[in-house]
Formats: structure tokens, sequence, C-alpha cells
């Protein structure tokens, strides 16, 4: 079992500080949902945990299996085991979805540039990419068992995708991946309902006893169709509850209004 553990973090952007002081522990197997209202600093959280340099942690920790992560670079926490789903997906114009891939799983998985030495030179040919027969078989099973069409793999990454594609397709990188503890910011974001069955599908798929998610919504739809373990409210740049799945549906009946009511004075102090 892997465990993310978030101690007492605390990080700010452009001398405003957005985290004040989150506690969060995530472990294999579980679902844990972090909801709040906007500007709440959900999804800064989110890009601290996957290295964004933008931001700067002031005090505090992030630990995976009780090593921390802060002094790695973004690439080095993807090697440890950390996926984010973006709120928004960038589009990359000239980069296949295949290709693109087929990088990405090459440095998780090890591959290394490989040493040549021929008529008396020395030194490095290319990159010793994931073979690509192996490759193209274990995307084509990937693609059929989430499905994601397989004229993406051909398409430039995002580029003139739709919301749902574009979700579908990080789903895609998850499972490639393979990922200890995925970061999802607000992947219910601009779907409609038949991609949000197809997204919500995929995670389930992929949340499996080896595999954590740390899923960061607003509303509780996408939570009816995956079932969270734990649900915590997220306010003022902190954890201020969690509870069950009870918590989401207290949310959605009653909104955020008493949130700031009942914490509000806490946060500020």
């Amino acid at each position: 079992m892997s465990v993310l553990e978030i101690r007492n973090l605390h990080a700010t952007v452009e001398d405003r500080e957005i985290l004040k002081g989150v506690n969060l522990t995530l472990r294999s197997g579980e679902i844990h949902a972090l909801m709040g209202p906007n500007g709440s600093g959900k999804s800064t959280l989110a890009y601290v945990i996957a290295g964004h340099p933008h931001y700067e942690i002031t005090d505090g920790d992030i630990l995976i299996d009780g090593e921390s992560i802060l002094e790695m670079e973004p690439d080095e926490r993807t090697k440890a085991g950390v996926f984010l789903a973006f709120q928004y997906p960038v589009a990359v114009p000239g980069v296949s979805v295949a290709n693109f891939l087929r990088t990405a799983v090459s440095n998780v998985r090890g591959y290394t540039t490989r040493p040549v030495e021929a008529e008396g030179r020395s030194g490095v040919i290319g990159s010793n990419l994931m073979p690509m027969r192996e490759f193209r078989r274990e995307l084509t099973d990937k693609m059929k068992e989430f499905n994601v069409d397989p004229s993406f793999a051909r398409r430039y990454l995002n580029d003139g995708f739709s919301g749902g594609e574009k979700k579908r397709t990080e789903v895609l990188q998850m499972a490639m991946l393979e990922p200890k503890f995925g970061i999802l910011d607000e992947s219910d974001s601009g779907l409609d309902i038949d991609a949000l069955r197809v997204v919500s599908d995929g995670i389930n798929k992929l949340a499996t006893p080896d595999r954590g998610f740390l899923l960061i919504t607003h509303y509780q739809r996408i939570l009816n169709y995956v079932k969270p373990n734990y649900v915590s409210i997220f306010y003022g740049g902190r954890v201020v509850m969690t509870g069950g799945p009870e918590v989401a549906h207290m949310l959605e009946e009653k909104g955020y209004g008493w949130v700031e009511r009942e914490f509000g004075e806490a946060v500020a102090a």
C-alpha cells in the first residue's frame, strides 16, 4: 500500500498565501473527494502536489510513502507516482496523442538513452523509447478498454478536442502511465451527461487497490457515478471538515453558504 500525505502545507503565489495549513492523507485503494467553493484553493493544491513552479511552498510537506517530494521536479514526481488531470487540458498542436503517450510512458517506465560505440565514436543515439510494436499493442488494448476512439492516436493532443474528448484522453493517459495517485482537478467540468458517464466509468476501472484518487469537484453529480470513501470540504485554503459520502449530499442540499458562516472566522484567524 502507498500513502500520499500532506502535512500542514502552506503555499503562496505572488506573495499571496493560498494554502493555509492543508492536512490530508490519501491511501491506495481510496477515492477522496475534495469539494469547495470557487477560490477556496482546491486547484492550487492540485498544482502544488504536481510541482507547478508558479507556487512557493512556505511551510509543511508532501510525502509519498514517507519520502518528501518537495525537492522533486514535476517529471520526477510523475515517476514517483503522481498524475495530475487538468481542469482545462492544454492543446499541443503537432504532437500526436500516440507520440506523446509513447514518450511519457517510456520516461515513467525508465527507458533511457542508449550508448553507442561505432567507428571510433562514442555517445548516445536518440532516446530508447518503448518498442513500437509493444507500445501499439498496449495502446490499442487500453483504447478498447476505456472506450477511446482509435483515431485519437493520430490526432494532435487536445487540438480541436471537445471537453469530453479531452477528459477521455486524460483517462487514457492514466491507464497507460499507471500512477499510484491520480489528482483529478474538476474532471467533470464542462461535460455533458454521456461524457460524464464515460469518464466516470474510466475512473472506476482505474480505481484498483493499488491506486488512490483525489477527486476535486464542485458538485455532487460525478459522485453519483464515482463513489468516494471520504469527502472533505475545502475552504479558505485548508480542509475544514472530512466525513463520508453524506458530506457531499449535505453540500448538494445546503450549498456552501453555511460553510462560510461556520468556518469563516476560524479560517481568517
